[in-house]
């Protein structure tokens, strides 16, 4: 499986962006793909994942901001982000697990999100 993500832009504080995961390499929607972060002097953090079977979850930070969502037919995953805060400044990755078990083997480069106040 290969994964390229892109959309990182600089953006004002309460702006929206889209993150894309372009996949390639196996059925798109028949594993996990999850997006993690990782902000300057911490370590890579979970943001989101959307499973096999379609359900998603959240870290409790971006929780009610955030929407993971797919399109199958594209092969693309997406990160909608809104209410952007400039904690949410961070290089934010793609990756995929594909025994649907929490092993996230496959990752994508990062793209830098950049929240001005």
């Amino acid at each position: 499986v290969q994964l390229q993500a892109f959309g990182g832009v600089l953006v004002q504080a309460g702006g929206s962006l889209r993150l894309s995961c372009a996949a390639s390499g196996r059925k798109f929607g028949s594993y996990t793909t999850g997006w993690f972060r990782q902000a300057p002097g911490k370590e890579r953090e979970f943001v989101a994942d959307i499973r096999w079977n379609g359900g998603t979850h959240y870290s409790d930070s971006v929780k009610g901001r955030f929407t993971i969502s797919r399109d199958n037919a594209k092969n693309t995953g997406y990160l909608q982000m809104n209410s952007l805060k400039s904690e949410d400044t961070a290089v934010y990755y793609c990756a995929a697990d594909l025994r649907n078990g929490g092993t996230w083997l496959y990752w994508g480069q990062g793209t830098q999100v950049t929240v001005s106040s």
